[in-house]
């Protein structure tokens, strides 16, 4: 399973594209962070953010996308563009027909690191040893789009497959009934 990690941002997004099954080492393929300058206009911006996916969604054909959760935040403004970005992550993935799954900060720092509290130097070392790479990912951003990618594997494709199996048995339940 390929998928499409994205860490959303209007000013610096993250996204890693990693390959992996549930249960072992995942490979890195790739990561990038899409930068845009905070005092351009926000369609200008969302623009190039929805582009720049659209581009690396076509160049590295994920089975599906992984998308951070928008949480509340202090700042009502970064959240917002956070938010913004987010929804573009979102469409991104189902305008090229793929599944869509969003996880929670606390849910990607508990797979990869084991601790829903673990802090942002956690996560990018657990990245770098899940991975097998020389160094760290940089920005954070890329090191959380890649932990956003092993989170999906990891949960996503067994919750997947655990969602595939309950609609075939209840297929069948109701071929049954017949």
């Amino acid at each position: 399973m390929r998928v499409l990690g994205v860490d959303p941002g209007l000013t610096r997004c993250g996204v890693g594209v990693v390959d992996g099954v549930p249960g072992r080492q995942c490979k890195l393929i790739g990561y990038y962070v899409i930068y845009s300058e905070p005092d351009e206009d926000i369609s200008l911006r969302l623009l190039h953010l929805d582009q720049s996916l659209a581009d690396l969604v076509a160049e590295h054909k994920p089975d599906s996308v992984a998308v951070e959760r928008v949480f509340s935040q202090h700042n009502v403004r970064t959240v917002m563009g956070t938010a913004q970005a987010s929804g573009v992550a979102i469409l991104a993935g189902a305008r090229a027909g793929l599944p869509v799954q969003t996880y929670t900060p606390s849910e990607v720092k508990a797979a990869v690191t084991g601790s829903g509290t673990a802090g942002k130097a956690q996560v990018t070392s657990m990245v770098t040893r899940l991975l097998g790479l020389d160094a760290p990912p940089k920005p954070a951003d890329a090191a959380d789009a890649l932990a956003l990618a092993i989170c999906h594997i990891w949960r996503g494709g067994t919750k997947a497959r655990i969602e595939a199996a309950k609609a075939k048995a209840m297929k069948s339940m109701r071929g049954a009934r017949r």
